[in-house]
């Protein structure tokens, strides 16, 4: 008898690790397929955010503007990109490799990845949200602290090409 419900309780373990195993590779699965939607070129067209603060995105030093019509360019086989300010005016010009990644399927992560070195040995990043993402567009949505609340800026992309 105690080898017939030791046997019983070992099948209905197994049953539920393998249920458990299925149900985080589907997860895993949607979530490449959200991922790899951001595959490509897209461009910022806009950004919203409450005009009577000054938003530098990115430590770039550069003013928020400065980041609508940057080019943005994300490979998720291998989590690389970069984003690219045209420059003009008091914007600069400069291209910013960066690692990322897409956490289940509405949390986007950077980070900025500088010439000599590693993305493992630069720890510092952002995290912003994803939304409404369709193959041709997606939003950005970051929450950035200021004198104990925070202001939300929200980065609008489009597919590179598209007007």
């Amino acid at each position: 008898m105690k080898k017939l419900l030791l046997a019983g309780i070992l099948g209905t373990s197994l049953f539920a690790v393998s249920c458990s195993t299925v149900k985080k590779g589907a997860d895993a699965q949607s979530n490449r397929s959200e991922f790899l939607k951001m595959k490509g070129d897209f461009q910022i067209v806009s950004i919203e955010y409450d005009k009577q603060y000054k938003i530098k995105p990115f430590d770039e030093g550069a003013d928020a503007q400065c980041f609508v019509g940057s080019h943005w360019r994300f490979i998720p086989n291998n989590y690389t990109g970069a984003y690219t300010l045209n420059g003009g005016g008091k914007c600069p010009a400069l291209t910013q490799p960066i690692k990322f990644e897409v956490k289940d399927g509405n949390t986007f992560m950077f980070k900025k990845i500088q010439e000599g070195t590693k993305a493992k040995q630069n720890t510092v990043g952002y995290t912003l949200s994803v939304m409404n993402m369709t193959t041709d567009q997606f939003s950005l949505e970051q929450n950035v602290p200021f004198d104990g609340s925070t202001v939300r800026v929200v980065y609008n992309f489009e597919r590179a090409g598209m007007k």
